[in-house]
């Protein structure tokens, strides 16, 4: 049960004065809960990106223009606009003794206007100050106040992000009156920690952040935004330290096999393992014949060998006479791995099956009675494997493939399938350690540093997108060759206010000029659709794949050995190198060109020099955590943390080993949180959506 004190924060947005339906759609919509109802806790955490600075309060002569302002002025005149031009702007003179200035309103009442500006009288008005017609004018100000509203007026004036149709002053005044409904909660730091960093209290914090009293109070590495970001990092590990210490006590059943599965595998292919893959495999064998459960993740770079050694995995508790299930994120991504995974499990005699959304009629329960009675070894599946009616003969092994693409009770959710399940997580992007501390601190960690031999060094070149007729003819060129293009477009359809290459126009304009060899895949197309598009290409009959991101995990044609990315400065650089790892699977030389608009800025021109430079993919995700923060890294935002809404990983990096530390710490004198600070710490995990764990502890 969530302790009542904190029911004040987690009450309905609309709980607040003046948060109708409409506002609270918005608010849903603003705040990322589309279809949940967004909570006074969500717009607490929803923090500035910027201040409005009031303290410096130029004369009219003394503004500079496109700056925010706020100036003292008279108001000399209204001019609405005549009665037969109602959309014209409604224009209000105005000035000090140095200068003039026009205000200007559109659609704005006149009544209304009168009783804010009226004439004869001072007012402060606060907003962006331009030059029209070499004249000062100001467009619907953010602050219109007489004396006395100036007086109550903040001098650091907090600035949001917003959504459309949502007004600074309502999100201000919302703001305002969720802090007045911050309880007085129990304090879950430790003391002396407090006072080293000299951290506010979580309440303190979230009002120097809301109301700050100087620009300092904003900086995300100043004593308030550290506290929470800090508060946030505690939540996550001492989840992560209970999922572990969970799975651990409950004992584990040793898999022990003699190998003979894995050795027929292995004599199947036609290249010998990989030193990583060799270790990764024995860290792997020696987990399962462990009376304790497994929690492993694998992580490596595009094309290091994943897939086979979690086949060597499962092939070892099919020898003990078990089941293994392989979950991939994506259909198309599990039908992959089944057409990579079925001739290596036909050489070694186990059987193997396929279940997703799309298995239906007959043949989805003929599947399911087959796996109940133990009639299938290895199953392959989307989050379609963890629904109800999905029941396993005795399931011993999970492998999960992109384990950040599903979450804690996912996981979870699967494992429960058996009695005991040992975990296998994969990820094809290579994790710079500080992250995976924040993502995987509960799990052991194998990394695949090498690439299978035969894999081909690509060609990468950056090409501004003024000569994409020559990137047509050079893929005319790779056409006459006999050779495979994917071509990468960054959003599916044009957007009216981003000027981006759409994957639908692109394919259109390629299909003119290429005819039915050019195919579209994206990801609003069926599953059918997209496999009939994916085969055509992968059995050669089209030979140029226009696509989104849908590509970038996972699909397999060795012999596409030409990638073209379209708004290259759009991706982030681990998603580029994923991207870039769908070419140089084959014999042929392999290009990539990164297609850019001019000019670029200095992190997407870093970004692109590091891709040219390297593909090693540890050294790309580094450089990508340092260039844009870590969303990018682990491929589910383009930037910010996660799963995190407060900690910066750039900024609050350094607090990640302290809070990993100290939910150690606290778990090993107080593993049941039933201590003063740990029934504290209860608090915390439920304001950072971190309950899961809390029902850990009393679980068996």
């Amino acid at each position: 049960m969530r302790p009542s004190v904190l029911n004040p924060l987690f009450a309905p947005l609309s709980a607040l004065s003046g948060i109708g339906p409409r506002l609270d759609q918005l608010f849903g919509r603003l705040l990322a809960r589309e279809g949940e109802r967004p909570r006074v806790v969500d717009l607490l955490f929803h923090l500035p990106t910027g201040f409005v600075d009031r303290r410096h309060q130029p004369k009219l002569s003394e503004v500079k223009p496109d700056t925010v302002v706020t100036v003292a002025i008279t108001i000399d005149r209204h001019r609405p606009p005549p009665p037969n031009r109602p959309r014209a702007p409604y224009n209000i003179d105005a000035s000090d003794e140095t200068n003039t200035l026009t205000i200007t309103y559109f659609n704005a009442r006149r009544d209304y206007l009168q009783k804010l500006l009226p004439e004869g009288e001072l007012r402060y008005v606060s907003g962006t100050a331009t030059l029209y017609d070499g004249h000062l004018q100001m467009l619907h100000p953010d602050r219109v106040v007489d004396a006395a509203g100036f007086a109550h007026l903040p001098l650091i004036d907090p600035v949001y992000p917003l959504t459309e149709g949502l007004h600074p002053n309502q999100l201000r005044k919302a703001v305002d009156l969720a802090l007045d409904r911050v309880p007085a909660l129990p304090e879950w730091q430790d003391a002396a920690w407090l006072k080293r960093n000299a951290f506010p209290s979580f309440a303190d914090a979230l009002r120097s952040l809301h109301r700050p009293a100087s620009p300092d109070d904003l900086r995300p590495e100043g004593p308030a935004w550290s506290r929470l970001a800090y508060d946030e990092l505690l939540a996550g590990q001492l989840a992560l330290a209970l999922l572990r210490a969970h799975q651990r006590i409950r004992a584990g059943r040793g898999s022990a096999a003699e190998g003979r599965l894995r050795e027929r595998i292995i004599a199947s292919l036609p290249y010998s393992l990989t030193p990583s893959q060799q270790r990764a495999t024995a860290d792997i064998v020696a987990d399962l014949a462990q009376p304790n459960r497994m929690l492993r993740l694998l992580h490596g770079d595009v094309g290091s060998g994943k897939t086979l050694v979690a086949l060597l995995a499962a092939a070892t508790v099919i020898e003990a006479g078990r089941q293994a299930a392989f979950m991939a994120p994506t259909e198309i991504l599990a039908r992959q791995h089944f057409a990579t995974i079925a001739p290596l499990a036909g050489a070694a005699g186990i059987r193997l099956a396929i279940l997703t959304g799309r298995e239906r009629g007959r043949e989805r329960p003929e599947i399911l009675s087959a796996l109940a009675a133990g009639d299938i070894d290895l199953i392959v599946g989307t989050h379609a494997l963890f629904q109800e009616d999905v029941a396993f003969h005795d399931l011993a092994l999970a492998i999960v493939d992109e384990q950040h693409r599903f979450g804690v009770h996912q996981r979870l959710a699967l494992a429960r399938k058996g009695e005991a399940v040992d975990l296998l997580v994969l990820t094809a992007t290579p994790i710079p350690r500080t992250l995976v501390l924040t993502y995987f601190g509960d799990m052991d960690v194998s990394e695949l540093r090498e690439k299978p031999a035969g894999r081909q060094k690509i060609d990468t070149r950056a090409v501004p997108l003024e000569r994409l007729g020559e990137v047509i003819e050079a893929v005319k060129r790779a056409l006459d060759q006999g050779r495979r293009v994917y071509w990468v477009c960054p959003l599916v359809e044009e957007s009216e206010s981003i000027d981006l290459a759409a994957a639908e126009e692109r394919y259109a304009a390629l299909q003119k000029r290429f005819g039915d060899t050019v195919e579209l895949v994206h990801g609003r197309m069926r599953g059918p659709e997209k496999d009939r598009a994916m085969a055509r290409f992968a059995e050669g009959s089209a030979r140029i794949l226009v696509a989104t991101t849908v590509i970038e995990v996972g699909v397999d044609v060795p012999e596409a050995s030409v990638m073209v990315i379209e708004h290259a400065e759009r991706f982030g650089l681990a998603q580029l190198h994923q991207l870039r790892g769908r070419i140089g699977r084959g014999a042929e030389r392999s290009t990539c060109l990164l297609l850019y608009k001019a000019p670029l800025g200095e992190t997407a021109k870093a970004r692109l020099a590091i891709l040219r430079e390297t593909d090693d993919g540890f050294r790309i995700a580094e450089e990508d955590l340092r260039l844009r923060g870590e969303g990018d890294v682990l491929g589910t935002r383009q930037s910010g943390m996660p799963g995190f809404r407060l900690a910066r990983i750039e900024v609050h990096g350094k607090l990640l080993s302290a809070a990993r530390d100290d939910a150690a710490l606290v778990l090993a004198r107080d593993p049941k949180l039933g201590s003063p600070r740990g029934a504290a710490l209860r608090h915390l995990l439920y304001l950072f959506a971190r309950d899961e764990a809390i029902r850990l502890l009393g679980a068996g």
